[in-house]
């Protein structure tokens, strides 16, 4: 399962990880978000301990969502070293996420 970040984790979970991250900006009430949800959990347990993978409520969680541009949902975004390097908006299929990840790897 992806990690459950918030706005209190954020800094600490995606800023400052040594690790390449993926965040899925997502909510409960989206349909394309319940489509992406399982594409993240699965690359959530191919790269565990290569990479964090995880998954913001954008309803409980505004600051960052606001702060990242995250207009629309799904949004994923790829960190590396507190910067974003990648931004897919919408259901994409697994490989665009294992390519961003291996391409930081």
């Amino acid at each position: 399962m992806a990690l459950e970040i918030t706005d209190a984790t954020f800094e600490e979970v995606v800023l400052k990880s040594d690790k390449p991250v993926v965040v899925d900006f997502w909510a409960a009430w989206c349909g394309p978000c319940r489509m992406v949800g399982p594409i993240i959990d699965e690359v959530s347990a191919e790269y565990e301990g290569k990479a964090v993978v995880g998954k913001v409520d954008v309803d409980a969680n505004q600051e960052f969502a606001a702060k990242y541009g995250v207009r629309n949902i799904p949004t994923v975004l790829v960190f590396k070293d507190g910067e974003i390097v990648s931004r897919q908006v919408g259901v994409s299929p697994k490989n665009v996420y294992t390519e961003a990840i291996d391409a930081l790897l």
